[in-house]
């Protein structure tokens, strides 16, 4: 009653590659929506820093982020006294910001002793 296995079965490995894909998309999705949207204004003039700078967002609905990290309302303070007073502090604002909320984030950020505080901008 044996009978000869002649050929393959193909489930097993069906089933592992639909594993895999899972596993890949999974990933990319997280991979391309690691960015915080921001529509950055534009400039002809712009500097070449090498150093790592504290990077600040604030994004066109007003959020505020440190380093890709959400920070809650009136906590910028808290999550920049880390951080040493002569680091470069950049600003990525969104191009549709209100003005007053962009100066109120640069006034508190130079309020708390940093003294080189900058503006990301796209290059024309």
């Amino acid at each position: 009653m044996e009978r000869e296995v002649n050929q393959i079965n193909v489930i097993p490995l069906v089933d592992v590659m639909l594993v895999l894909l899972v596993i890949v998309l999974t990933t990319a999705t997280f991979i391309s929506t690691g960015q915080i949207p921001v529509n950055l204004a534009k400039a002809k003039e712009a500097g070449d820093r090498k150093d790592v700078p504290v990077v600040v967002t604030l994004t066109a609905n007003g959020e505020l982020f440190l380093n890709d990290r959400l920070v809650p309302a009136d906590g910028l303070k808290t999550v920049l006294l880390v951080h040493p007073r002569e680091s470069l502090v950049v600003v990525r604002a969104d191009k549709v910001t209100v003005l007053e909320r962009f100066v109120s984030v640069v006034d508190e950020i130079r309020g708390l002793g940093f003294q080189s505080v900058s503006l990301e901008v796209v290059r024309l």
